[in-house]
């Protein structure tokens, strides 16, 4: 993805870059032993059944999200306007998963990894919107448009 003029303007905020080392950390820490080990892991967390082909792949989206926040932490507004919109998607697909889950009766445990969830979709969907707002937002190299009645004044006096 090109970066264009707008997004070459935008300053990324330092507590996005916090946010996508924090949820590297968070999803790092989560996926591995999913990856690892989700037969040990998941009983251990109140799962009474663990298919642990399904469980390595959310394992596997969950290290390569982190792994994604880690390295472009400190990247431009392009890379992170991009991922911060696939941060929203993912963590709302999730949260629609669990709220699923959780009305078919997952565990309590469920319940904590909805409100994690919640809780980044919340900044992401913040962050998403302020890109938004920033990328529309005149700069000072856009033209100055005249007000159109100076215009006609100006015309009728010698």
């Amino acid at each position: 993805m090109a970066e264009s003029s707008e997004d070459r303007s935008i300053e990324v905020p330092a507590s996005l870059r916090l946010w996508f080392a924090v949820h590297a950390v968070v999803d790092l820490g989560a996926g591995l032993p999913l990856l690892i080990a989700p037969e040990v892991v998941l009983p251990r967390l109140g799962w009474t059944v663990v298919d642990p082909v399904a469980a390595r792949l959310v394992g596997a989206a969950l290290v390569g999200i982190g792994v994604s926040s880690w390295r472009t932490r400190m990247a431009g507004a392009a890379v992170m306007r991009a991922l911060v919109g696939l941060k929203v998607v993912w963590s709302a697909g999730a949260i629609l998963a669990l709220v699923i889950s959780i009305a078919r009766g997952a565990p309590e445990l469920t319940f904590l990894f909805l409100s994690i969830f919640l809780a980044f979709c919340g900044v992401w969907s913040h962050h998403a919107i302020r890109f938004r707002q920033l990328s529309r937002a005149p700069t000072a190299d856009d033209p100055v448009v005249a007000n159109p009645e100076e215009g006609e004044a100006s015309q009728e006096q010698p």
